[in-house]
């Protein structure tokens, strides 16, 4: 079930690869995140040392959190994968000049989870070529119900 997703960055990357991470938090973020306070357009993943980091996603902390925690909305959050994911997110973001990109938060099996692509930018002129394929099925699919 998907919390909230990162519609830019398909705009702006190509997916080559998707990975799914889990999240270091603290008590009062998971509650924002269920209350759905979550916001990761403009996050970024970042490689520190041998371990990657979640900076930008913004978790509005809720009113009733608790007196005695001094909750900061945008700090930078710890992902957990597998070692041999990380190496190989890793070597592409290091070597094939890729980047790794927050796709979208999602609960698996009661868990918060972080969608991550393994992504390559895009030019000016693909995201026009994409908007007209867009433009186009959607015409298409105009002219198939106004047929009916």
């Amino acid at each position: 079930m998907s919390i909230v997703e990162n519609k830019k960055a398909f705009h702006d990357y190509f997916i080559e690869q998707r990975f799914e991470a889990g999240m270091v938090l603290e008590g009062w973020e998971v509650k924002a995140i269920r209350a759905g306070r979550a916001q990761l357009k403009e996050a970024y993943v970042v490689v520190r040392g041998d371990a990657l980091h979640l900076i930008g996603a913004h978790i509005s902390p809720l009113a009733t959190a608790s007196t005695h925690v001094h909750p900061d909305p945008t700090r930078t959050r710890k992902l957990l994968l597998h070692a041999e994911e990380i190496r190989k997110l890793i070597g592409g973001v290091e070597r094939a000049g890729y980047t790794l990109v927050p796709l979208n938060l999602h609960y698996t099996r009661g868990r918060v989870k972080l969608e991550i692509g393994l992504a390559k930018g895009k030019k000016q002129h693909d995201k026009r070529q994409d908007e007209k394929e867009k433009d186009w099925k959607r015409e298409q699919q105009r002219l198939i119900r106004s047929r009916v």
